[in-house]
């Protein structure tokens, strides 16, 4: 379904009753709502949460956002990169946040708990330090608080970063890398069930210049750990032991930072959340919100 949210249409789900405890989830860099194992979805509505999944702009059935004076194509981006130019984004990490919080008025979700990972897990800090009126919670997961590459790192890794179009075979054998690489181990997914997953999201829609405009929100957000810091909202964090992309003492010093912040560790957990992972996720965060007051 779409839905008019901060001035954009995003495709969204919602799944409970409506009566339940709202509660969003926000996904990471590149991925879709489809991402989200149904285990997990649907598992949290049956212990009487609605829970809201969407399409973060520029991916999936969400509307891209172009900007003019911010390429998303990767040969530009770094064409300005070899020019000494700087890299500017189309839009902030703070624009997506106002998204969630226009998701919630456009369904008269007053306050909510949050659920972000990856990326998702930087739009929940900045959700949580200042747009904190508007949540009940935030869990924080798989991400870090301090800026992950330098200026200086940006130009030389950026190649390696961007994305660029791919046909259907390369983009389901690019998600079964993405599993091998950076799944869970403890709790992996069959082939059959990557690769089905893999095609949904290509159906819906891969559109590279738009995880480019993603991934460089991300590269130029500033440190958030100053901020959280000041934060009183109840928030904890969610980190895999087996996470090969963002080490999981980037998430220990959240939770050292932010006060009165649980930290969970969870052997065999990457940077993926698979359908067997799911149901360890529900007993913390349903925990975690029945402790701090739903």
């Amino acid at each position: 379904m779409q839905i008019n949210a901060n001035g954009i249409s995003l495709e969204y789900e919602t799944h409970g009753s409506k009566d339940g405890t709202p509660l969003v989830l926000i996904r990471g860099l590149g991925s879709q709502m489809i991402h989200w194992p149904s285990a997990l979805y649907d598992g949290l509505a049956e212990r009487g949460y609605y829970v809201v999944r969407f399409d973060n702009r520029d991916v999936g059935l969400s509307q891209r956002c172009p900007h003019p004076d911010a390429p998303g194509d990767a040969d530009e981006i770094l064409r300005q990169t070899k020019v000494g130019a700087p890299i500017t984004s189309a839009y902030t990490l703070s624009d997506m946040a106002r998204d969630v919080t226009g998701l919630m008025d456009a369904l008269d979700i007053d306050t909510a708990h949050i659920f972000g990972i990856s990326m998702g897990g930087a739009i929940a800090q900045i959700l949580a330090t200042d747009h904190a009126q508007r949540l009940r919670s935030a869990t924080i997961v798989m991400t870090a608080a301090r800026p992950l590459i330098g200026a200086d790192q940006a130009a030389i890794l950026l190649p390696t970063l961007l994305s660029r179009p791919l046909d259907r075979d390369a983009y389901i054998a690019s998600w079964l890398t993405e599993h091998a690489n950076h799944g869970s181990p403890g709790f992996p997914m069959t082939e059959a069930q990557i690769r089905t997953e893999a095609e949904l999201a290509y159906t819906r829609g891969v559109d590279a210049d738009g995880i480019n405009r993603q991934l460089l929100a991300v590269l130029n957000a500033p440190d958030r750990r100053p901020a959280l810091a000041q934060t009183k909202l109840p928030c904890q964090v969610i980190h895999g032991e087996d996470d090969a992309l963002i080490p999981i003492d980037l998430g220990a010093e959240i939770a050292a930072i932010i006060p009165d912040c649980p930290f969970h560790r969870i052997p065999g957990m990457g940077h993926i959340i698979t359908p067997s992972l799911a149901p360890k996720i529900i007993d913390i965060l349903d925990a975690f919100i029945t402790t701090s007051g739903r």
